[in-house]
């Protein structure tokens, strides 16, 4: 199985940018990678944040965009974004009370999309209204699960980013925990940060998005920094032992060097280039 995960999106009126950095165009950019090298992969799943101030126009073009991928796009909101703004252009995304929440077939099992989003709040939000009916799906589904969310539920341990992280991280802990045999993977964004570890056991990651990049500054006290580093998705291989994840710089305009061979007899101090 292959899967691509895009994340922070944050689309916008065009002609505006981000960081100096004009997200319609990378996201486009983004695509476009991904379509060259990844056209095989059965499904995309975009993590959050898919407009920057949650407007309408924005959501319109986000559909004329993954309308043209001969793959399905499974779409996750974030905090930047407006669910009811966002549920009047893409109605069929609407579950139960209103969150946008799905469960969807994969080649190898299923993947769990969970609705974070909360009013008002940069943080994520996690109520057992929620929790009550991922508990109801993860009970029904046989594995593996992959789960699809925005906000992180780890600290990063940096405080302003920690903040804004998913509140009822110990609701949500105590949802999947007699679950862990059955969840794969957690997949996040949020962050704008590669990111990797487990909660409760289970792998959980998070590549930097296609636009602006965070930077880790770990003696930050009220403000997040950001860091001019490259624009990125992620691509997910699995089989039923194995899963390995990717994250896909696409925006690096940098060289690219041949260092040599992969075979070992072909080492040689004097002719390798190093």
């Amino acid at each position: 199985m292959k899967l691509l995960q895009f994340t922070d999106i944050h689309l916008t009126t065009p002609g505006h940018t981000i960081g100096g950095r004009d997200p319609n165009q990378n996201f486009i950019k983004a695509l476009q990678h991904a379509m060259e090298l990844h056209s095989d992969a059965e499904a995309v799943f975009i993590t959050g944040d898919l407009s920057d101030w949650g407007e309408s126009d924005d959501y319109k073009r986000l559909r004329e965009e993954i309308d043209k991928l001969p793959m399905p796009v499974h779409l996750c909101i974030g905090n930047h974004d407006d669910r009811q703004t966002f549920l009047k252009e893409f109605p069929d995304l609407a579950g139960e009370s209103g969150f946008v929440q799905s469960v969807v077939p994969l080649s190898l099992g299923q993947a769990i999309l969970l609705d974070t989003w909360g009013p008002e709040s940069h943080a994520g939000h996690f109520c057992k209204e929620r929790a009550s009916w991922l508990q109801a799906q993860l009970e029904e589904l046989d594995g593996p699960v992959w789960l699809f969310m925005h906000h992180n539920p780890v600290p990063t341990h940096v405080k302003p980013m920690d903040e804004i992280m998913l509140l009822n991280s110990d609701l949500f802990g105590e949802t999947i925990k007699p679950f862990k045999d059955k969840i794969s993977h957690i997949f996040h964004g949020h962050c704008h940060l590669p990111l990797s570890g487990t909660f409760h056991g289970i792998p959980f990651f998070a590549p930097r998005g296609t636009n602006h990049a965070g930077w880790p500054d770990f003696a930050a006290t009220r403000l997040l920094s950001a860091a001019d580093l490259t624009e990125a998705y992620a691509v997910i291989f699995a089989d039923e032992n194995n899963t390995m994840i990717q994250m896909v710089e696409y925006g690096y305009e940098g060289e690219i060097r041949n260092e040599g061979s992969p075979e070992y007899s072909d080492w040689n101090k004097l002719t390798m280039t190093r």
